[in-house]
């Protein structure tokens, strides 16, 4: 993980997109983004059939259409998701504000945990509905909805990561501000150069007294008045 307050050491520099694609949470991400695409795809495409033509049609997952519509939903909430963080870890060196890069941060966190439980409550579901699925087994497209349990739960895993990488960055910002860092955007105490563009006034005194430069030279006593003759 990047040194510097919450893993942005960068900001201001050259974005690399080859460096950026080989960085561990972003493979994770593309997977999580992919994975969501398989559940909310396949529900949407062969997630529903007709047990009679005519009929309206009912969800492969023992009828239920609140599975099918939860799966989706959630499918597609992580879709436009994984988009989003993409587009800003990517963006993130760029940004000086660590107050910004914290909100993105906490951010990631908290939905990533929110999303983990929400896979893992999606994948309790989806399977549990399909082990009581036991009507029209010949119509129903088997390998649709075993893909769509398996990813469901592989989303639970890639999730769960992206959690731990985004507390681990959480944890570092928190510890480099305990250290004392500043941020270069807010920082309002740094002090000005000790060195003046005047030169030092010349110390004719002994060491560490300085001559007021108001002090006359011979100290003489005033001259008297003299009134003017006529």
């Amino acid at each position: 993980m990047e040194s510097g307050a919450y893993g942005a050491s960068l900001a201001g520099g050259h974005f690399d997109f080859m460096n950026f694609i080989k960085q561990p949470q972003t493979i994770v991400r593309i997977l999580s983004w992919i994975f969501s695409i398989v559940v909310f795809a396949t529900i949407t495409g062969e997630g529903y059939i007709n047990e009679v033509k005519g009929e309206e049609t009912k969800c492969i997952f023992n009828k239920n259409d609140s599975a099918c519509g939860f799966g989706v939903g959630v499918g597609i909430l992580a879709f436009l998701a994984c988009v989003i963080f993409i587009i800003l870890d990517a963006y993130f060196p760029q940004i000086s504000s660590a107050k910004e890069r914290k909100n993105i941060v906490t951010g990631d966190l908290v939905f990533s945990g929110v999303w983990t439980f929400l896979w893992f409550t999606c994948f309790c579901v989806l399977a549990n509905q399909w082990s009581h699925t036991t009507e029209l087994l010949q119509e129903i497209p088997v390998d649709a909805a075993r893909a769509v349990v398996a990813f469901s739960f592989f989303s639970i895993v890639t999730w769960a990561v992206l959690t731990q990488f985004a507390y681990t960055r959480y944890r570092q910002g928190v510890s480099d501000f305990d250290q004392g860092y500043t941020d270069p955007a807010n920082d309002r105490t740094t002090p000005y150069p000790a060195t003046s563009a005047y030169p030092p006034y010349p110390n004719s005194g002994p060491e560490g007294y300085q001559q007021s430069p108001f002090t006359p030279q011979n100290q003489e006593q005033p001259a008297q008045y003299q009134p003017p003759s006529y």
